[in-house]
């Protein structure tokens, strides 16, 4: 796989668009009471680093969802935009938003300890629990 310079993705209405400049080569999934409840799943997203350009800010709302992290979403459409940590300001992106985004990985999975027993993902992962 070649190293991804940088991604490109939006809401659905159009409203806002997002470009990652540095994401990783591979995203995770996030099973956190938090994230399920604001995603209507587990979040899968993509690390991105502090590099991201949001155009339409306009049309997005920040949510202060905990002391170490915010989550953006397009007040327009709802689309979950990001996952930012305040620290860092790094940003982590819905896979959703980037279409097909072929050769990034799924190598992660956090708070597996707060899976529900209604799913489960196939693919082999590196798995973290809340304490870890």
């Amino acid at each position: 796989m070649s190293e991804r310079t940088s991604i490109k993705g939006a809401c659905l209405c159009g409203a806002v668009t997002l470009t990652a400049n540095a994401p990783a080569p591979s995203f995770g999934a996030c099973h956190c009471d938090t994230c399920r409840t604001w995603s209507g799943g587990p979040l899968l997203a993509l690390p991105c680093g502090a590099d991201v350009t949001l155009t339409g800010e306009e049309a997005v709302t920040v949510y202060d969802s905990s002391t170490w992290a915010e989550r953006g979403f397009c007040s327009r459409c709802g689309t979950p935009l990001f996952y930012r940590l305040k620290h860092s300001q790094e940003y982590h992106v819905p896979m959703g938003l980037f279409g097909d985004a072929g050769d990034i990985t799924f190598g992660m999975q956090v708070f597996i300890d707060k899976k529900p027993p209604y799913y489960t993902f196939a693919n082999k992962t590196a798995e973290m629990t809340e304490a870890q």
